[in-house]
């Protein structure tokens, strides 16, 4: 079976949401997709489609370089690690890779909370990507 194939649901997904720019190809054993998505529930949605295919993304054969619309606001939030500096990765999962960092008493803004655990953040410098919540604290 094809990558392709094995991510019939997730490419289908993604076409029906009014992913802009969506591309996908298949390269060296990967499955590249890119796209602007219109709200974070989208990109959430396709990360959890994702889980559901390949549990806790083991296998590494997809890139997904979905990023929400710049368009979409949100609510500031405030890095409150201890001491070190909090990493922003690309999905919402440790094994995901870091996209880059944000130090503690950062203001960044929180577009969604993907989960519990996961919220989907843009830092000042527009880096987009997945932080643990729990060292995130809404600004009053």
């Amino acid at each position: 079976m094809g990558l392709l194939d094995k991510y019939k649901v997730l490419l289908d997904t993604a076409k029906t949401a009014g992913i802009d720019d969506l591309s996908f190809q298949e390269q060296d054993g990967v499955l590249h997709i890119r796209g602007t998505a219109p709200n974070a529930d989208v990109k959430n949605k396709l990360w959890d489609i994702y889980n559901q295919i390949d549990p806790n993304y083991l296998s590494g054969d997809v890139v997904m370089n979905i990023d929400v619309t710049a368009a979409v606001g949100g609510m500031q939030v405030r890095v409150i690690t201890q001491e070190s500096n909090l990493n922003i990765r690309k999905g919402p999962g440790t094994d995901q890779p870091i996209l880059g960092k944000v130090a503690k008493d950062e203001i960044i803004t929180l577009i969604s909370r993907a989960n519990d655990q996961w919220w989907l953040v843009r830092s000042k410098t527009g880096e987009e990507g997945y932080c643990y919540a729990q060292y995130l604290q809404p600004v009053e």
